[in-house]
């Protein structure tokens, strides 16, 4: 019998803050590009992508992030299927609505659950490990990628292997151990256990069988939410009253920790789970002195750093052991060592009302993206880019006007019941209360800047007459 094709399923629906500031909820470091030039999502989308292994993926993720999530895959070329959670509900029902979907296409489907936000080097070496662990999956059982440790880490969960399954490489799961101490940690490296990835390759039917004995309410209320779904400009929406009854719990809690069934492949290839600064520098690239540095940075007499810089020369002199950082908005520097507290300073900011802890100044949507170049008490400034062929809203505002300076491409501006075109160095104004729409009809990036004059210039004075986005 042909080997079946292994179904990927990235998970890309959370939103991590230990990579603030870059990461934040309103666009999360799943879909930056942390280690290399693509988004760490175009990454895993491409290590799945060979297609005598993998079929065409499935992707979880929720409503904020469709656009990024369908328009970065198909700037790769890859027909993803994606399909949005109505709330987050943890991994358990997310993993499961994947594998329900993938059920029922193929009764047989064998499917892979990976983090879309984790970061795995040796392709061929990974490649390998799902081919060995499929054999596995196909006899029943529900496999997870343990990784060979390469120093006594306490961020991660460790895995310790029991009698082998007879299958190169795979063995039956004898305990799942939390995130341990530092002494703790250096024990189970040299007893021979496994960092838990996170990731699991597994027959739907398996899975699917194996959540209803333990969790019945949640296998209902996804497969339900499945059973229930409608398209939605080519998303997949799960039915929400369905897969709102889902309890929130982790696969691991629902299944992983419960079943007979678990088995852990071991994996020998470089991976990451990118939940850190510090992860960061454990993964990329490094210079001469033991720096990872990106963007328009410069080090003298540094060590051992992590700096990472967005828009602005960021010069590092005479230090060591540091993350720097640096936004259009935001700068952070702290100890590499204390990495993982920064999940704790965003939520003080959070507290305080911060906005640039939930959002960055650039701020993206379906048509483009604006980014805030000014503000002052009664006009704001911005620098607009459509995508070609994209289009605004049909919109008016009810307390300020804006005036548009075309400076590359041509737009198409309906003001009222006129239609023109505005070319580079020329500007049109758009009178408070004005019914109007922008869109791109060329073949190049429109760019414009906005100038916004009234009493109040928050997002929310926008009324939609009419949007292809379909956003309320």
């Amino acid at each position: 019998m042909a080997r079946p094709r292994i179904v990927p399923l990235l998970l890309a629906g959370g939103s991590g803050t230990r990579l603030w500031p870059v990461s934040r909820d309103a666009m999360p470091k799943q879909f930056l590009p942390l280690v290399g030039d693509r988004s760490t999502y175009q990454q895993a989308l491409a290590r799945v992508s060979n297609p005598d292994l993998f079929a065409p993926p499935i992707v979880m993720t929720v409503n904020d992030f469709r656009f990024f999530a369908k328009t970065q895959a198909e700037a790769l070329g890859i027909d993803a299927t994606v399909v949005l959670e109505p709330l987050r509900r943890d991994s358990g029902p997310a993993i499961a609505a994947g594998a329900a979907l993938a059920r029922s296409r193929d009764p047989g489907a064998v499917v892979l659950a990976i983090a879309a936000d984790h970061v795995i080097l040796d392709q061929d070496v990974f490649e390998a490990t799902c081919a060995a662990g499929l054999e596995a999956a196909v006899a029943g059982n529900i496999v997870t990628f343990g990784i060979l440790p390469a120093s006594p880490k306490t961020s991660y969960g460790y895995i310790r292997r029991g009698e082998s399954l007879g299958i190169e490489g795979v063995a039956k799961v004898a305990a799942f151990v939390e995130k341990p101490d530092a002494a703790t940690a250096a024990h189970y490296v040299a007893d021979g256990y496994l960092w838990n990835s996170g990731n699991f390759l597994f027959g739907a039917e398996t899975l699917l069988s194996e959540l209803a004995r333990f969790e019945p309410e949640m296998a209902r209320a996804v497969v339900a939410a499945v059973d229930e779904s409608s398209l939605d400009l080519g998303f997949v929406r799960l039915d929400a009253d369905a897969f709102g009854a889902a309890p929130q719990k982790s696969i691991d809690y629902a299944v992983m920790e419960r079943t007979d069934r678990t088995a852990v492949i071991e994996g020998r290839f470089r991976w990451s789970d990118v939940g850190s600064w510090d992860a960061v520098f454990d993964i990329a690239e490094r210079d001469a002195a033991g720096n990872v540095v990106s963007g328009p940075a410069a080090t003298f007499e540094t060590q051992d750093c992590v700096i990472h810089a967005e828009d602005r020369l960021t010069v590092a002199l005479g230090v060591k052991d540091l993350v720097i950082v640096t936004t259009p908005d935001a700068v952070l520097v702290l100890p590499r060592s204390r990495a993982e507290d920064v999940k704790g300073a965003v939520a003080a900011l959070k507290q305080q009302g911060r906005g640039e802890a939930t959002a960055h100044r650039l701020c993206h949507r379906p048509w483009g993206h604006y980014d805030s170049l000014d503000r002052g008490e009664r006009y704001q400034v911005k620098r607009i880019v459509v995508s070609p062929g994209a289009q605004l809203s049909l919109q008016r505002h009810y307390h300020r006007a804006e005036h548009w300076v075309v400076v590359r491409g041509a737009a198409e501006v309906t003001t009222g019941n006129t239609t023109s075109i505005v070319h580079e160095n020329q500007s049109i104004f758009i009178p408070i209360g004005t019914v109007h729409r922008l869109a791109n009809p060329g073949k190049i990036p429109l760019e414009l800047i906005e100038v916004q004059t009234g009493s109040y210039l928050g997002e929310d004075d926008i009324v939609r007459i009419e949007d292809i986005y379909q956003r309320s």
